[in-house]
């Protein structure tokens, strides 16, 4: 099987429960700016950065929520997670408008890997059905799968 190519990337799908669609819809399309594409009464689509994320209603109890996470560079990092890879100054205006917010954050933006291979800035944040959310940015995109 020939690996896939690196460039130019495709837009992702990924499909979410949520528990609450007017919150999703307020945290995605408000908060976030995300514009909403089709929807339903159990389920909307979103445009997550050129990306398709769909928020799917579940009822409490019918998805198993536990969050696990991973040491990364000193922070849990919550598992599972989706998200994004921003250009830098896109990355910062959005975590500007996330802390004016009063988004509490399961991890602070800040700078991984500082000086070393792969450095990013990054950060984590929970929608309102507890899915977490993590944001990057790279100033040298080609560091994106840096080892």
């Amino acid at each position: 099987m020939d690996a896939p190519e690196s460039s130019p990337l495709s837009p992702f799908h990924l499909a979410f429960p949520v528990h609450d669609l007017d919150a999703a819809r307020a945290f995605y399309g408000g908060l976030l700016g995300c514009p909403e594409g089709r929807s339903s009464d159990r389920w909307i689509d979103y445009d997550f950065f050129g990306h398709q994320v769909v928020a799917h209603m579940v009822d409490e109890g019918e998805s198993e929520s536990g969050v696990d996470s991973n040491a990364v560079d000193g922070h849990d990092v919550p598992v599972p997670h989706f998200g994004v890879v921003l250009p830098w100054d896109r990355w910062h205006a959005l975590a500007d408008r996330l802390r004016a917010a009063g988004v509490e954050f399961v991890i602070d933006p800040y700078v991984r890997f500082e000086g070393e291979p792969g450095e990013q800035a990054t950060m984590f944040l929970l929608d309102p059905s507890g899915n977490a959310l993590e944001f990057k940015a790279f100033q040298d995109m080609t560091q994106l799968f840096a080892t």
